[in-house]
């Protein structure tokens, strides 16, 4: 259904970063400036875009939204969260862990311009 995911950075510089961590902790390869302020990330066949918006009014995040990346192990789902804090991320919803409601370990973080994403390792059914 989805072909990519574009997120809103009022400074690409720090997002790269934060982004590069992230992803860096999942096996996937450092952003590439595609244009001045538009990073892209490929990894798995699927694609997110990271641009100082285009109309020139500053980025916030969308209140309500979350986007979730699927983990391969509890492990890489605890270190894509450690790697997000450490570079200018922020935890937020309960600590990562296992959700046992929701069979599936889960992991929270607010990326530097507010954009709140989930990790997620389902559990086998």
């Amino acid at each position: 259904m989805f072909s990519h995911i574009v997120l809103g950075s009022n400074n690409t510089e720090k997002s790269k970063a934060f982004y590069d961590a992230i992803f860096g902790a999942l096996g996937a390869g450092a952003g590439t400036e595609i244009a001045p302020d538009r990073l892209l990330y490929t990894h798995n066949g699927g694609s997110l875009m990271v641009v100082k918006p285009l109309d020139g009014k500053p980025a916030t995040f969308g209140n309500g939204s979350t986007i979730g990346f699927a983990m391969s192990s509890p492990e890489a789902l605890f270190a894509w969260h450690a790697a997000g804090v450490a570079n200018g991320g922020t935890s937020c919803e309960d600590a990562p862990g296992l959700r046992e409601a929701f069979g599936a370990y889960l992991a929270y973080l607010r990326d530097p311009d507010g954009n709140k994403l989930c990790a997620v390792h389902r559990l086998p059914q």
